[in-house]
């Protein structure tokens, strides 16, 4: 199994990279987008949550797989044209906005009503309160659920090997069909896999401890 690393360490380093760059670019992507979309979901304003709501719950329901087909698919045969890549990391984003919105909302519903309360009546507006009091606790509440959808981020990230990404799913799948060694190329990929989940793992449990 060595060996084959060692005759194939570029291929597998170049999919190591292109899972951590699309890894990081969901990981923003979609805590952005889930706390917009958690925020969304607890206004007064009916047709806001309703939106907001409907989007949650699409991207929840649909498989991944199928969302990052219709980017690859569908968009570049009606508007434009986008790799692989793109298609994959923007469908892992969409795809992992809709749970962690669900996850920050829960932490905002944990939080005692007399915060926001509290925050008001001491002159703050909705948003100071919402920024400064409300959303720091919320996700101190939601740190360990928050952690295990990263976690299950990087792993989902494979899903570019469907769609020619260039992950390491797709460099583990050259591997495997060109040197026909199946079990070694998947052993390698999953050690890969390993070394990009466990410090984050390991990372997540000492912020809990900390907050």
């Amino acid at each position: 199994m060595f060996d084959l690393f060692l005759q194939n360490w570029q291929t597998y380093l170049s999919g190591f990279g292109y899972t951590i760059l699309c890894s990081a670019i969901a990981l923003i992507a979609s805590f952005i987008l889930g706390t917009v979309f958690a925020l969304l979901e607890i206004t007064e304003t009916k047709w806001i949550r309703f939106l907001a709501k409907t989007y949650i719950e699409i991207f929840r329901n649909i498989p991944l797989l199928v969302i990052t087909l219709f980017f690859y698919l569908v968009i570049p045969t009606y508007f434009m044209k986008i790799s692989g890549f793109t298609a994959g990391t923007i469908g892992l984003s969409l795809y992992t906005s809709a749970f962690i919105a669900e996850t920050i909302r829960a932490g905002i519903s944990a939080v005692g009503d007399g915060q926001m309360e509290g925050a008001r009546s001491n002159g703050m507006t909705y948003l100071q309160a919402m920024r400064y009091v409300i959303l720091p606790q919320a996700f101190h509440y939601a740190l360990p659920a928050m952690g295990n959808q990263w976690i299950s981020l990087i792993k989902n990230s494979s899903v570019l090997a469907f769609v020619a990404g260039f992950d390491l799913m797709y460099s583990a799948d050259t591997v495997a069909f060109s040197t026909y060694h199946v079990i070694p190329a998947y052993v390698i990929t999953g050690c890969f896999y390993l070394i990009l989940t466990l410090p984050l793992n390991f990372y997540t449990k000492h912020l809990e401890r900390r907050a």
